[in-house]
């Protein structure tokens, strides 16, 4: 892979940008004008699930209970309230296990004739060193604050997500990218099912395990194994592709934890239902502990998961606890979500 950006353009520790840039992140705002915003989705949870029925195809069933939720841990972004450590309690649900596939969102599409919000803006955030050499002509002059290795590319959107002349024709079981969280909110509405709750994210991620860093135990690489597809070498310049995989991987590539879910740190960050606070969840009360939603209003909603991007030496949210957000009608190559079902 060719240099991503020049050497000489340090990334910088923490941000949102670098994890999630949003459309108001760039001069792209104001050298584009969006067509009239679709309708938006409010995100209302789907019906809850039939008691004692069986496990809908792809999901997983998570058991019910009470967790300890959060992290405290040292190498944690400040300011993303990762933290308190606190213990919460959920009803069971089903999770899919695994994030939403391009086939799985062409169908999707093709019931519906849905068109993503990186169409209608006409544009989407792609990483400079994917970008298509046919859509090179079709970046926009503007970078984003702290963050300079993304590109706004005209004709981004999820069948292209390198930008003109890039396809899926080999990434169909790949997640879908590109998608805002109004996006996979319509998807979650239309397949009978919603976005999972930041706790029940973090529930599910966790694997049954008890307080670890990552879904596997706390060992990023046990005994030398690559479980997770993250940035490998010196991000932004060179990625090693040592877990196998330049960017994004097929949505079951790496084992799944211990309650049968794939891929729930690195590949794309998910999206969840929850309102971003750094922190509401710091108040002991039971909207918080108890089947918790997150604030009422914000102006960001909650990804959990970290993506193929993430490297330890700027954004090291690929932790269980870690968390960040981004604006409900942003969109990137690395951002996607799989859904929940109540009961």
């Amino acid at each position: 892979m060719p240099d991503a950006i020049p050497p000489g353009q340090p990334p910088l520790p923490g941000g949102g940008a670098c994890c999630g840039p949003s459309r108001g992140s760039a001069a792209a705002d104001a050298a584009i004008h969006p067509a009239p915003s679709a309708k938006a989705v409010d995100g209302t949870p789907a019906p809850a699930a039939r008691p004692g029925r069986d496990t809908p195809h792809g999901m997983v069933a998570i058991p019910g209970g009470t967790f300890w939720m959060g992290g405290d841990d040292a190498d944690a972004v400040p300011g993303d309230g990762e933290g308190p450590v606190r213990q919460v309690t959920l009803q069971p649900f089903h999770l899919d296990a695994t994030a939403v596939s391009n086939a799985r969102f062409a169908d999707f599409v093709e019931a519906t004739g849905y068109t993503t919000e990186a169409e209608r803006f006409a544009w989407s955030y792609v990483f400079a060193g994917f970008v298509h050499p046919g859509a090179r002509g079709h970046v926009i002059d503007a970078r984003v604050p702290g963050a300079p290795w993304w590109r706004a590319v005209r004709g981004a959107f999820w069948r292209a997500p390198e930008g003109p002349g890039s396809t899926l024709d080999d990434r169909l079981d790949h997640p879908v990218v590109h998608v805002s969280w109004r996006d996979a909110a319509a998807y979650a509405s239309w397949a009978g099912k919603r976005l999972p709750t930041e706790a029940e994210w973090e529930r599910a991620a966790r694997g049954g395990l008890d307080r670890r860093r990552f879904p596997w135990g706390d060992e990023l690489t046990p005994e030398g194994r690559h479980v997770c597809n993250i940035w490998r070498g010196e991000f932004p310049v060179r990625n090693t592709a040592e877990d196998g995989h330049l960017s994004t991987a097929p949505v079951d590539a790496f084992p799944a934890n211990g309650f049968g879910l794939h891929n729930m740190a690195g590949n794309v960050w998910e999206w969840c239902a929850d309102w971003f606070s750094r922190d509401w969840h710091a108040a002991g009360t039971p909207r918080t502990r108890v089947d918790p939603t997150g604030p009422p209003t914000g102006n960001a909603r909650v990804m959990r998961g970290g993506s193929h991007m993430c490297h330890r030496s700027y954004c090291n949210r690929y932790r269980v606890a870690a968390r960040t957000a981004n604006a409900p009608d942003s969109s990137a190559g690395h951002m996607g979500f799989r859904c929940a079902l109540s009961g």
